[in-house]
């Protein structure tokens, strides 16, 4: 039986007037890649962005309701503690403006990781990534001097240097080409050995090939969710089909 990781409990998301998620109840699964689909604005990258806090309660948005990360409400945890345990990465690629080995070192200087420990750990996450063989004479050099699909292999790798429990990506692959998103989706397919995944998609064929689990949301609200096999071949809400027959 697998363990849940996270979980959302009666998750209610709004700015100013508008409701963006609408009583949100999930469970996600340890070692487990899930994908979440559905429309533009339908509260995808909302829902994501509220696992590790980007979004919380302010003057702008109203949050109510739970997320518990091992039991834990994660509102009781301090904001880079849950980011330490929640890794994120953005739909284009974010290297620091600075050399590969420097983004690579920036949260495990932060952490107060020793230098003979963070090179260890450097080499380890480049060689998970794939880069390791493509860059390691060029460690020195900007980060921005790499491919599109290199910077999103790379901010992979800076994500999962401090050891997250979770990594959450938001469309990673949305803007590269088809051999830079089979590298990321292979390298996925290998990581959920050791790290619980939630990607966010519009590529129905990628969920369809990486995700054990798949969530359609619609107007803020979870529509459907299930193994991923079964959302797509037998779909239990018409919503959920007709979404799926028209992408």
């Amino acid at each position: 039986m697998f363990e849940n990781i996270l979980e959302l409990k009666n998750l209610c998301v709004g700015f100013n007037e508008e409701q963006i998620l609408d009583n949100i109840n999930l469970s996600f699964l340890k070692n487990k890649i899930t994908a979440i689909i559905g429309p533009s604005g339908c509260g995808k990258s909302t829902l994501l962005k509220t696992l590790n806090l980007m979004i919380c309660e302010n003057i702008e948005s109203k949050v109510s309701g739970d997320v518990l990360l091992f039991g834990e409400n994660i509102s009781n945890m301090k904001p880079e503690h849950i980011r330490e345990k929640i890794g994120m990465v953005f739909q284009n690629p974010t290297p620091f403006p600075l050399s590969i080995e420097a983004n690579m070192s920036y949260a495990l200087k932060y952490y107060g990781v020793n230098k003979k420990k963070r090179q260890e750990i450097i080499r380890e996450k480049l060689e998970i990534t794939g880069l390791y063989s493509e860059i390691d004479d060029v460690l020195h050099k900007s980060a921005l001097k790499l491919s599109g699909g290199q910077q999103q292999r790379l901010c992979i790798a800076r994500a999962l240097s401090i050891e997250p429990e979770i990594l959450l990506l938001d469309e990673p692959c949305s803007a590269l080409d088809v051999k830079s998103t089979a590298k990321i989706e292979s390298m996925l397919l290998k990581l959920k050995n050791d790290y619980t995944i939630i990607i966010v998609t519009h590529n129905l064929a990628q969920a369809r090939r990486i995700a054990d689990d798949t969530i359609f949301m619609l107007d803020g609200k979870i529509v459907e969710m299930g193994k991923t096999e079964d959302v797509f071949k037998q779909p239990n809400d018409s919503r959920t089909l007709e979404y799926l027959s028209n992408n």
